[in-house]
C-alpha cells in the first residue's frame, strides 16, 4: 500500500512530480477528461435544470480501473489536475469516479513544475472549487447544446459538414456585424498637423499634435482648413503649458493554463489543439 496517489492531468508532469515527492508515493497522469457527454445523443436532461448525463469515455476503461485499484491501495488520494476550470472540472470527475467525498480535503494547484511549488502546494490542499467546476461543466453543455441544436441547421441551410460551437458562432456573428459597418461606412477626408518643436535651453525636441482652439477639439477635414490652421501657426508663440510624469509597470504573462498554451500555441506555431495537446502530455 502506499501513502499517498497523486494524480494530474500529462504522463510528463507525472514523472517530473514523483521525482520531487519521492518516497512511498505513485504519480499517474489520467490524461485529461475521464468522464464526457455521450457522443450518440444529446446527453443534457433540458427538463431537468440542463442536467449533463456523463459517461466515462470510450476507451479509458483500463486507465480508470488502474485509477480505482491505486485509489483504494493508497492511504491518501490528491487531486493534482491543471490550476484552471477544465483542470478543476477533471477533479470533480476523478473524486466522482474514486469515490471521494465532495467536501473532502483532496485537491492541490501549482502554477509551475518545480520542486519548491509541487512541495509547497502539497502542504495546502483544498476541497475542490465547485463555483469553477460547474463553470467548466456550463461550458461543455453549451458546447452540446449549440454544437447539436445549431449544426444540423447549417447542413441543411448552408452546406453539409460545417459546424456551429460557442465561441465560434458569436464570432461569426460579431465579424458579420463588423462588415456590415464597413459596407456602410461613409469615407472623409482627414487630415492631421504635427510640428517639432525644440526647447531653446535643453535642445531636447519633441512631437505635438494640434488638437483645437480654445480647449476645444477641431477636427481638420480639407486642405483649406489645414492651411488656414499653418499660417496661423507659422509666427506663433509655444508654450507647455502642463507636463505629467508618473511610473508604470509591466507584469510578466502568468503560467500558461491548458487553454491558454493552446492558444499561444496556434497564435504563433499554427498548431491545432490535438497536436498541442498530445505535445504536451507526451511522456520524456
Amino acid at each position: 500500500m502506499s501513502d499517498k496517489l497523486i494524480i494530474v492531468e500529462s504522463p510528463a508532469k507525472a514523472n517530473t512530480i514523483k521525482k520531487f515527492i519521492g518516497g512511498n508515493t505513485k504519480v499517474i497522469a489520467s490524461m485529461g477528461h475521464i468522464r464526457d457527454l455521450p457522443k450518440s445523443k444529446l446527453g443534457i436532461d433540458i427538463k431537468n435544470n440542463y442536467e449533463p448525463q456523463y459517461i466515462n469515455i470510450r476507451g479509458k476503461a483500463k486507465l480508470i480501473n488502474e485509477l480505482k485499484k491505486e485509489a483504494k491501495n493508497s492511504k491518501q488520494v490528491i487531486l493534482a489536475t491543471d490550476p484552471d476550470r477544465e483542470g478543476e472540472t477533471i477533479a470533480w470527475h476523478l473524486a466522482y469516479i474514486l469515490g471521494i467525498p465532495q467536501n473532502s480535503v483532496c485537491r492541490v494547484t501549482f502554477n509551475e513544475i518545480t520542486k519548491e511549488a509541487v512541495k509547497s502546494a502539497m502542504k495546502e490542499p483544498r476541497k475542490i472549487d465547485m463555483n469553477l467546476t460547474n463553470a467548466g461543466q456550463a461550458r461543455r453543455v453549451l458546447d452540446r447544446i449549440v454544437g447539436y441544436k445549431i449544426s444540423p441547421v447549417l447542413w441543411k441551410k448552408v452546406q453539409k459538414g460545417l459546424s456551429a460551437g460557442r465561441v465560434q458562432s458569436v464570432a461569426v456573428k460579431l465579424i458579420v456585424d463588423r462588415e456590415e459597418e464597413i459596407e456602410k461606412f461613409v469615407q472623409e477626408e482627414y487630415w492631421n498637423i504635427f510640428a517639432k518643436l525644440t526647447d531653446k535651453k535643453s535642445k531636447k525636441s519633441f512631437i505635438a499634435k494640434f488638437y483645437g482652439k480654445n480647449d476645444q477639439k477641431i477636427d481638420l477635414h480639407t486642405k483649406e482648413e489645414v492651411d488656414s490652421i499653418l499660417n496661423d501657426l507659422e509666427k506663433a508663440k509655444y508654450i507647455v503649458k502642463d507636463v505629467k510624469k508618473g511610473e508604470k509597470k509591466r507584469t510578466p504573462a502568468p503560467p500558461f493554463t491548458t487553454s491558454t498554451m493552446q492558444q499561444e500555441a496556434s497564435r504563433k506555431l499554427n498548431f491545432a489543439i490535438k497536436k498541442t495537446m498530445q505535445i504536451a502530455q507526451r511522456t520524456l
